[in-house]
């Protein structure tokens, strides 16, 4: 068997961008900010069980006037097997809402996830592994 020596993470380093929902209707009322959020809690790392939200992985959430979202997120690691599904989830979450349109979610590398992204939550869930 031949010894792999030469993988480079930074090839794992794709870029990731899930869309979903459409546009929403003039006059309707957008969707909050926390709902936003709380959509975001239904998503969670499947091999941690533990939401993208707590976890720290959402760095920007972007509403626009006309009631479209733009989310930046990461992954734990650059070879995490789940960076092209947990995008396109998120985006799903957040389109089944209310008064929210387009949502283009983003895999962004920089800066890199670390345990201190970890809510209080999340850290005592991590305690009990």
């Amino acid at each position: 068997m031949e010894e792999i020596t030469d993988i480079n993470p930074d090839d794992y380093k794709k870029d990731y961008v899930a869309k979903a929902g459409a546009p929403i209707k003039e006059g309707e009322k957008t969707a909050t900010r926390e709902a936003v959020i709380e959509a975001l809690k239904t998503v969670s790392d499947p091999e941690i069980m533990i939401n993208i939200w707590d976890m720290g992985l959402v760095y920007k959430i972007e509403q626009k006037a006309n009631a479209d979202v733009y989310i930046e997120m990461t992954v734990t690691s650059p070879m995490c097997p789940v960076a092209g599904v947990l995008p396109q989830q998120a985006a799903d979450a957040v389109a089944s809402l209310e008064g929210v349109g387009e949502v283009e979610v983003k895999i962004v590398w920089e800066p890199a996830w670390s345990l201190a992204n970890l809510s209080d939550e999340a850290k005592e869930m991590f305690e009990l592994f």
